[in-house]
């Protein structure tokens, strides 16, 4: 391979593993904490995590590399904050992991039934395009944020990154990246006892199926993961100019769902922030050339399952502003993009903003969050104003 060649895959890779770093680093704890609250020893709790780095690492890398589109996966986040509130059901974390089957078993129904796929994927540019500038204006934020909260630490990760910017465009988010490892690595001390105990090991849970689990947990993690994973994953990639079909996506990532379901593990989907930083800008600036991302993203997560010990350790010793920060630092192409595409057109642009504030506003209500309301709205409101425009126009021809 020519060093041209070789560099081009130096910026995806690096986008990928910050992606993996990122998704990690800012939801595992609330992994653990959901499934322990939901019943899982210790043991299989880290079993769970473990399970699903395995099965999103291996999404990540094949399909990726299969269909060389930077399609990105990851846990389900709004599910495990949804199974936080829940507690432990009838019948104990084996109960939990046959409606983790449950809700695995609609996922893939969803996908093998193809007019509801199609319905899913078929969300307007616009309205697409506002949903991910909502979802990344909180992380967008962080950089300043982190920078008035710890200078000390946020500055020289800014200044590398508007230096690399001015000089080498393309390795700006890279150059951030490794300038944040070095103060990290400098920063950062473990505490005491923070590695006892054994490495995490896959423990098989046989799943027992109750009514109770099925009815709290199984369908309504179905709905929250649909709803605000799989949709604003399928916006982010519409966003970044890459039409996905739905269908063998759902399919994969149910079946994935399964398989972790028998060792604790919470759904697989597809991502949305992270997925914005592999198949965004700054992944590279040939959108052909993006696919490596995931495929890195994928080996870090793979490298992470079994040593999650160590890797929990040090970035829960971690400021968990610095890493958002970065991630910031990385979207903010990303957030032009979409808010340029969302406002590209005077006729869908009061229902794009619509959707941006709700997506931003953060809200969650019956457990689904805000992406998916913002959806709601935007479509409400175009649907809205094209019935309104159409009464217009039939009396005016009267």
């Amino acid at each position: 391979m020519s060093g041209a060649g070789r560099r081009d895959y130096v910026q995806p890779v690096m986008a990928g593993a910050l992606a993996a770093i990122v998704g990690y680093a800012s939801t595992f704890t609330l992994v653990l904490a959901a499934l322990t609250a939901a019943g899982a020893s210790a043991q299989q709790a880290g079993s769970g995590l473990m399970s699903v780095c395995i099965a999103i690492g291996i999404l990540n890398i094949v399909v990726s590399a299969r269909v060389r589109v930077p399609v990105s996966f990851a846990w389900s986040t709004p599910g495990a904050a949804f199974l936080l509130t829940v507690g432990e059901p009838v019948g104990g974390f084996a109960a939990v992991a046959g409606a983790f089957l449950v809700a695995a078993a609609l996922i893939v129904l969803t996908g093998l039934i193809r007019p509801l796929a199609r319905l899913i994927g078929a969300i307007p540019a616009p309205i697409a395009n506002a949903m991910l500038a909502g979802m990344l204006l909180t992380l967008c934020l962080a950089p300043i944020n982190a920078v008035a909260q710890m200078p000390a630490l946020a500055l020289p990760v800014v200044l590398a990154w508007a230096i690399g910017m001015r000089l080498a465009r393309r390795y700006a988010v890279p150059i951030a990246v490794v300038v944040t490892g070095i103060v990290l690595a400098s920063t950062t001390n473990l505490p005491a006892g923070a590695l006892d105990g054994s490495w995490p090991s896959l423990v098989p849970v046989m799943p027992v199926f109750t009514l109770d689990a099925i009815v709290r947990i199984g369908l309504p993690l179905y709905i929250v993961t649909m709803a605000s994973q799989n949709l604003p994953g399928l916006a982010v990639m519409q966003a970044n100019g890459f039409t996905l079909r739905p269908a063998p996506l759902f399919v994969m990532t149910g079946i994935a769902s399964a398989a972790t379901a028998f060792f604790g593990g919470i759904s697989s989907n597809l991502a949305a922030i992270t997925a914005a930083i592999c198949a965004g800008p700054e992944a590279h600036p040939d959108r052909e050339k993006r696919w490596p991302a995931p495929v890195a993203a994928g080996s870090v997560y793979l490298l992470l399952a079994p040593a999650a010990s160590l890797a929990a350790a040090f970035i829960a010793a971690s400021p968990p502003l610095l890493i958002q920060a970065v991630a910031g630092l990385a979207l903010l192409s990303s957030l032009t993009a979409a808010l340029s595409g969302a406002l590209v057109s005077e006729e869908t642009r009061l229902p794009a903003t619509l959707t941006f504030v709700t997506t931003a506003s953060g809200i969650t209500i019956a457990g689904v969050g805000a992406p998916f309301w913002g959806l709601v709205a935007g479509i409400g409101m175009m649907v809205l104003l094209h019935f309104g425009r159409k009464s217009d126009v039939q009396m005016n021809g009267k």
